[in-house]
């Protein structure tokens, strides 16, 4: 068994990013740049990285709606700053609610039918 590297205290897994279809990068690219406050960290043909406050989000590019409208990711966030952020930059959301399995949760579903869904403890 190999060692951890010096710095990484022993943890194996140091992040889960989701993966989305993206009808159309460019779009993607600036829908959550100018909507959602995410800043670019790779921009080519064929893939798109986006962070924002250490979440970093993949796309891929595919020519087919109905797997976009098929996708999700869950991001642990403070939904009140998100929803206030969001708000100001345009977009138009439902404000988070707590829901009965005890989170607080809001959510954005992207020009490309890509869910978001924010959430943390109530």
């Amino acid at each position: 068994m190999q060692q951890p590297e010096a710095g990484r205290a022993g943890r194996a897994v140091l992040a889960t990013v989701p993966v989305l279809a993206s009808l159309n990068l460019a779009e993607t690219r600036q829908f959550y740049g100018d909507r959602l406050g995410f800043t670019t960290l790779l921009d080519m043909d064929n893939y798109l990285i986006l962070q924002r406050d250490g979440c970093e989000l993949h796309f891929w590019p595919c020519s087919e709606r109905h797997i976009a409208e098929n996708t999700s990711c869950y991001v642990r966030a403070d939904t009140e700053l998100l929803h206030a952020d969001f708000t100001a930059r345009g977009l138009t959301l439902a404000p988070p609610i707590i829901q009965p399995w005890g989170m607080k949760e809001m959510f954005v579903i992207d020009p490309h039918g890509n869910l978001l869904k924010f959430g943390e403890p109530a």
